[in-house]
């Protein structure tokens, strides 16, 4: 009997030490990060959708350990990359780098969206806002004496839809700016969307396209080289990293322009909350280091790193304002 009774008892612990060891290997299986992290862009390389995302990605490499790599995904105004996204698991795995115009305009430019910007994602924080800058092609502007916003609204008005305006894609706030700045002038210019600010600024400085209004961080290298004068920037007050540029507001006396652009990183829903917690933490703690805060201010964008429930107040209000600006502007999905 006693013989059975150890076999019965050492059963029993051989079981309670294989429970806890499967409990063991299952958190073990859920430590995140346990692999690479994917932060989805929704536009070409070199905008500054693209710039972001590929500054805050090796800090969050270096933070936890694993690799943070950025994939590309243009198309439909960034609703491609966004809907990738919006229908991967919430397992903290797959990021979105998400903007104004994808979780701000879209909504209320496009009759169906393939994602809801509310429902379907989870935001994480803030990475920067930044202003947008008018700028054209160098060459064209020394060619036709434009160096004021004025003299480039009397060549539009001379040659009523003979001028190409590039944005980064539909609905973007590339695309809105330019929409509004069309609306308050009286000017009829083509627009020509592009899959992301990168090619779109290349025809710019190649002479293939004529203006741009574009974020400020994508467009900076470009102006410093000459390539690209700057007119005006279209944020409420002028930028620190172009003070000598007027708003649009002073250049163009338009009483109340503003159309500034914002950038940040949401997760799919259902990504867990100590996930979202931790990834905020280290994007704020990187962005307010002081060679990141210069690097970012230099370029005309200024760094955030709000939290969560901020970024969500945030996100609601801009589609607020953004879906008056389509309804005045008459903006439209070309």
């Amino acid at each position: 009997m006693k013989y059975t009774y150890l076999t019965r008892r050492m059963a029993l612990a051989g079981v309670a030490a294989v429970l806890a060891l499967g409990g063991l290997n299952a958190r073990a299986q859920t430590v995140w990060p346990g692999k690479p992290v994917k932060i989805v862009v929704p536009f070409a390389p070199g905008g500054t959708t693209d710039i972001l995302a590929r500054a805050v990605a090796p800090e969050l490499s270096k933070a936890f350990g694993q690799q943070f790599f950025v994939e590309n995904r243009a198309g439909a105004g960034g609703n491609v990359g966004a809907e990738v996204v919006a229908k991967s698991p919430g397992d903290g795995y797959t990021l979105l780098m998400g903007t104004v115009g994808t979780h701000g305009i879209n909504r209320a430019l496009y009759p169906r969206l393939p994602y809801d910007p509310f429902k379907d994602f989870t935001p994480i924080t803030l990475v920067a806002a930044v202003p947008n800058v008018m700028v054209v092609n160098a060459d064209v502007a020394r060619t036709n004496n434009i160096n004021t916003v004025e003299d480039f609204i009397k060549l539009a008005k001379s040659r009523p839809g003979q001028l190409n305006m590039a944005s980064s894609g539909n609905g973007t706030s590339i695309h809105l700016a330019g929409e509004l700045f069309k609306s308050r002038t009286g000017i009829f210019m083509t627009h020509i969307p592009y899959r992301g600010s990168g090619p779109a600024l290349m025809d710019l400085a190649g002479g293939q396209m004529d203006v741009m209004f574009d974020n400020l961080p994508s467009a900076m290298q470009l102006i410093k080289s000459g390539k690209l004068k700057a007119l005006a920037v279209t944020s409420a007050q002028r930028s620190a990293a172009l003070p000598d540029v007027p708003t649009i507001e002073e250049a163009a006396r338009l009483k109340g322009f503003e159309a500034t652009s914002w950038f940040g990183l949401l997760a799919p829903a259902g990504t867990p909350v100590d996930i979202v917690s931790r990834i905020q933490q280290e994007v704020a703690r990187a962005l307010n280091t002081p060679s990141m805060k210069e690097k970012m201010l230099a370029q005309g964008a200024i760094p955030s790193g709000n939290s969560p429930a901020e970024f969500a107040r945030l996100i609601e209000s801009e589609h607020t304002k953004w879906a008056q600006v389509v309804k005045t502007s008459g903006a439209r999905v070309d």
